[in-house]
């Protein structure tokens, strides 16, 4: 499919169905596959060759919704896990351990934050974060003689700053690591960060890619350009042989394309089981398949919303790219032509009260711990998503504690404005 567009990767891409076969991928729900001999078998546990034994590694059904989005990200493999959080937490403990230092953006969602600052500071792994907003300086200062690699959003969940993935990748490249990109809010219909230098891609598949809110899911993308031997003493879990899988060298065995995402499900999802269902597989698959559509329909409805708020007396500041004047309009019209998301995010006068007043009075739109839905959501993240971070915390991350994120669904425009007004009128 590499010669068709993302629209038609949307639709058809990961899976071609032969002669008398299902139309849809198929739901391959059985944990476990026989085989006619234990030698056959082997083969499988010593990656010698293709096929399936046990679903926590993989499953046919998770191959090819995972093979779809590795055509629509450009990238060479890719798996899915079982939350957009296990996808970051895979992606990132798959090169650093114990000992290990990342260099992070410090506007980033608050439960990345989390796992960063906190869960993997207790495992041992140290966290330089810096402003999206940054100097080649600053940022070139963040890095260690240990650094592992950097990891940044391409549009941050709440605060909606656009990371200048170019700056970056620059930067992480001259120290011989990769960039991580959390692409969740762009999509690849929106953004590809392989096309601007990033190496790996994560997504929170729970978001737009499903749209719907049916099932919880996130992906791993390998670009399959980061040349891991040519770093081997930084990446010895990928270029010496692992004692736990056969003696195996990944960067070896499976190349630039390969070892990354191999290494990612021989090693990790075997250990931690963080697989996704094939039935949330399915679902997802139905939600990328009209992904290209509502993403034009989200980024209408988010740049109509962040207009009529922009303009209304007791709105003290709006927050989204689409803009002209906001901070990261320019930057936008680089990385995001075609539009950015359908997530908009404000600070009403009043601060914390104000917004709560404002999501109370709400008809339309729902109070939910969610964003990038079909049906439009909001919440004040420092009450929920970010609520584990102090004040000097939530102003490095862009996130003032009288923010509302709202979450502009499919409906109509004029319908959400109204809804919106109608609850401005009661602060």
């Amino acid at each position: 499919m590499s010669d068709y567009r993302i629209e038609t990767k949307c639709v058809q891409g990961g899976y071609t169905p032969g002669n008398g076969e299902p139309r849809q991928i198929p739901i391959v729900q059985s944990t476990t596959f026989k085989y006619a001999t234990g030698e056959d078998m082997g083969k499988l546990f010593d990656l010698e060759a293709s096929g399936y034994f046990y679903t926590r590694l993989q499953n046919p059904t998770n191959d090819y919704v995972a093979a779809k989005i590795a055509e629509l990200e450009g990238g060479t493999a890719a798996m899915l896990t079982s939350s957009g959080q296990a996808a970051n937490f895979f992606a990132m403990f798959n090169l650093a351990s114990c000992g290990d230092h990342m260099v992070a953006s410090s506007s980033i969602y608050g439960g990345t934050f989390n796992l960063i600052s906190v869960t993997m500071a207790k495992m041992g792994i140290e966290t330089t974060f810096v402003s999206p907003d940054c100097t080649d300086e600053e940022l070139n200062a963040a890095f260690r003689p240990n650094t592992k690699l950097v990891f940044g959003e391409t549009i941050a969940n709440p605060a909606l700053t656009v990371l200048d993935i170019e700056q970056f990748a620059k930067a992480a490249h001259a120290h011989g690591v990769p960039l991580i990109i959390d692409n969740t809010f762009a999509t690849p219909v929106n953004c590809r960060p392989f096309e601007w230098g990033a190496d790996i891609v994560t997504h929170s598949t729970t978001k737009y890619m499903d749209g719907h809110g049916v099932g919880v899911g996130g992906a791993i993308v390998d670009s399959g350009k980061f040349d891991w031997m040519a770093h081997a003493d930084k990446f010895p879990g990928l270029c010496t042989p692992d004692d736990s899988y056969h003696g195996i060298t990944y960067a070896e065995k499976f190349g630039k394309a390969g070892a990354f995402i191999t290494k990612c499900t021989a090693q990790l999802m075997r250990d931690f089981g963080s697989i996704q269902s094939p039935q949330n597989a399915f679902y997802l698959n139905l939600g990328l398949e009209s992904l290209h559509v509502r993403m034009a329909r989200h980024c209408e409805n988010g740049q109509a919303v962040a207009e009529f708020l922009q303009k209304h007396p007791k709105v003290a500041s709006v927050s989204y790219c689409g803009l002209p004047g906001d901070k990261y309009h320019e930057r936008a019209k680089k990385y995001l032509p075609k539009g950015s998301c359908g997530v908009v995010s404000f600070e009403l006068k009043g601060g914390r009260e104000a917004a709560s007043v404002f999501m109370n009075s709400l008809r339309l739109a729902a109070i939910e711990t969610h964003v990038a839905d079909a049906r439009t959501c909001c919440l004040n993240p420092a009450s929920t998503t970010h609520r584990q971070m102090n004040d000097e915390q939530l102003k490095a991350a862009g996130v003032p504690a009288g923010l509302v994120r709202m979450s502009c669904g499919l409906e109509s425009a004029d319908d959400l404005i109204a809804d919106i007004a109608q609850a401005l009128e009661k602060v």
